[in-house]
């Protein structure tokens, strides 16, 4: 599980991922990456919507990541959506194959982010949402909202 340290910074995020899926279990994975995607990535050229993973193998991979090429990359920059390795234990990639191939769950990356200068993903375990559980979710965000506007209101007036 991903354990949340002071000493992160959050370099993208996935907000679609909420909003298109039901979340789960959460995993902190490294990726094999190149000199330049890790610059790139710093940078904050990187994108994370359509992206998803998958184990093939016994592996996990990271697949449709958008890696914008390094400003000052010359000729040895990488191909922006190049497969990428995910970097877990055996326990947890063989827990994952189990969840994704059985039960028929998806593997999202929700963050990219570093933790002591190395570059990690947060994949989750999703399930995808029906348009009517979208809305579900929608109106159950609007009634919270409307709950802490009313406290609000009423110790204001207090």
């Amino acid at each position: 599980m991903a354990a949340r340290n002071d000493s992160q910074k959050i370099l993208s995020d996935n907000r679609q991922a909420g909003h298109n899926y039901f979340l789960m279990d959460r995993y902190e994975a490294g990726i094999a990456l190149t000199g330049t995607e890790v610059k790139a990535i710093k940078a904050g050229k990187v994108q994370l919507r359509d992206a998803y993973a998958s184990v093939d193998k016994h592996e996990a991979w990271l697949l449709n990541v958008h890696i914008s090429e390094y400003s000052h990359g010359n000729r040895f920059n990488h191909a922006p959506t190049r497969v990428r390795k995910l970097l877990l234990h055996r326990r947890e990639i063989d827990k994952l194959e189990v969840e994704t191939r059985e039960k028929g769950l998806s593997l999202i990356p929700t963050r990219l982010y570093l933790v002591n200068g190395r570059v990690k993903c947060e994949i989750a375990l999703a399930k995808g949402k029906k348009f009517h559980d979208k809305r579900e979710t929608e109106r159950a965000r609007t009634a919270e909202e409307e709950a802490r506007a009313a406290v609000r209101a009423s110790k204001a007036r207090s």
